[in-house]
């Protein structure tokens, strides 16, 4: 398979000459490439903007691949327990036959993973084109990619792209995938984050539980330990999070890549999104999979936010077992009890949620789940503010939900979500917008409970507030009733309004 641009001469595969044809000339919904170069990259690209489902080569047989590195650095790791004497050849080889089924949910696991990706990725579209051309542009200039090479749009055609409203193709993201993974894989080889206690447990569960078991300790001591943490680490991240979000946080913040990976790994797990993500898969071919995709981007905002979070808390970084313990209780509490905590009117919308996604399939604890994870991403906050007030999570959590509910927080909140972000100066101002407004939730909260009457419930520390608050308060009610009026809200109204929210402080 070839484009039409494409002349059989330019394929170079003579022998097949009379049985090529142009990708926007097949009638399939769907191609799978069983082997390596059935379809030539442009060919890949001309179907997929017709409409068809393809990936690449790379990612259809990566399963193979896959399996040999687990096969290589299994047989690594039991040539040295051979050696040693724990086993003869013939209950070495014996134990790899009875590792199969294992071995196979091993790779299965990681490309089902893979390609999810790439279809949430796509599922996005032109929303994430300004981003995609800002990071080939990052890796061109520094010598890592060559555009034209890989059949990778130029900025004249992302823009006819951006103006026609058609995002990259899975063939195009399979290569971005590809290289944010061997940029990120050099840079955490390079830095400590190998070592790290929290993220070498990634080192046991590469390996079949046979091993585990048995071989602990020389499982510790393998010749390509740092390598397979690595590997392991970066495929597990990429595979949730698409191969702009690293490159994303670094031109937000400056972070390091090993710090980006430590934040993300304390909001993967402090929120417990591995169960959640398991939940949502467990209704493949039962749910439409536009809805499976909607979730699992819900999701990917809360890993966005999290991450972002502790990256602007770095003290949680440096001991990521200590920064579980600290965050994940409170976090599973108000997970649970979020109904209780939020403003009546944010509650109505939680229940309308709800019952459109049980409507379309999913069952209802899951979509109470996925439903409360734009106020969970708070739970960090409230954790803070209850451990550096003295009072319990669930009184801060009330204090803070009732300041939003009386300030109107949430709305304000979707507002900015919904301010256009089309180039990347759109997106850091309004993901500064959103920082800001978070920031000033948590002080305010903060600071009612702290200026409140010891042991006061939760009507006098609102009254205490408002009280000292009432003149700001007043001139941000009567902005916010007029904004609320207009018919469209943009950037510099937001500005303006946070403005006075600080004023309160």
């Amino acid at each position: 398979i070839k484009a039409a641009s494409e002349s059989d001469a330019v394929v170079g595969d003579r022998a097949n000459d009379p049985v090529r044809v142009n990708g926007g000339e097949l009638r399939c919904k769907v191609l799978g490439e069983g082997g390596n170069l059935g379809a030539t990259q442009l060919g890949r690209i001309e179907f997929a903007l017709k409409g068809g489902r393809i990936n690449t080569d790379a990612i259809d047989n990566s399963g193979g691949v896959d399996c040999s590195d687990h096969e290589v650095n299994i047989k690594i790791l039991l040539g040295g327990v051979v050696a040693e004497g724990e086993l003869t050849m013939k209950q070495r080889n014996q134990l790899l036959a009875d590792m199969t089924d294992e071995g196979a949910a091993l790779a299965l696991r990681d490309n089902y993973a893979q390609t999810q990706i790439l279809s949430v990725t796509r599922a996005r579209g032109v929303a994430l084109l300004d981003e995609q051309a800002d990071f080939m542009r990052r890796l061109a200039h520094a010598g890592r990619l060559n555009r034209k090479l890989e059949f990778l749009p130029v900025d004249e055609e992302i823009a006819e792209r951006k103006a026609a409203r058609i995002g990259l193709t899975n063939p195009e993201l399979a290569v971005l995938l590809a290289y944010s993974k061997i940029e990120l894989y050099d840079e955490v080889l390079a830095s400590d984050v190998p070592e790290d206690p929290y993220i070498r447990t990634a080192l046991e569960r590469y390996f079949p539980l046979p091993l585990r078991e048995r071989f602990a300790t020389q499982i510790q001591a393998h010749a390509l330990r740092r390598e397979i943490i690595s590997t392991h680490v970066i495929n597990s991240m990429i595979n949730r999070v698409g191969p702009t979000f690293v490159h994303r946080l670094k031109g937000e913040l400056g972070a390091s890549a090993a710090d980006i990976v430590r934040a993300y790994m304390a909001t993967r797990e402090v929120f417990g999104l591995v169960g959640l993500w398991h939940e949502i898969e467990a209704l493949d071919n039962r749910i439409d999979n536009a809805v499976q995709a909607e979730l699992i981007m819900e999701s990917g905002r809360l890993v966005q936010r999290g991450t972002l979070w502790f990256l602007r808390q770095r003290r949680w970084l440096a001991d990521l077992q200590a920064t579980l313990a600290h965050f994940s209780p409170g976090v599973a509490t108000l997970a649970e009890r979020l109904g209780e905590y939020v403003a009546p009117a944010y509650r109505a919308e939680l229940d309308a949620s709800i019952a459109q996604r049980v409507e379309q399939g999913v069952p209802e604890a899951l979509a109470r789940r996925v439903a409360a994870l734009d106020e969970l991403y708070s739970a960090l906050d409230l954790v803070e503010i209850a451990a550096e007030s003295g009072r319990d999570e669930a009184t801060v959590a009330r204090v803070y939900f009732a300041l939003g509910g009386e300030l109107d927080l949430h709305w304000l909140g979707r507002q900015i979500s919904a301010l256009p972000a089309e180039t990347r100066w759109q997106n850091l101002a309004r993901g500064a917008l959103r920082s800001d407004l978070s920031t000033l939730a948590r002080t305010l909260a903060g600071e009612a409970i702290r200026l409140a009457p010891a042991g006061g419930e939760l009507d006098a520390v609102l009254d205490a507030w408002q009280s000292r608050a009432a003149v700001a308060r007043e001139r941000y009610q009567h902005l916010l009733a007029e904004i609320r009026g207009a018919q469209s809200i943009d950037l510099a109204m937001v500005s303006v309004l946070l403005r006075e929210l600080r004023g309160m402080v």
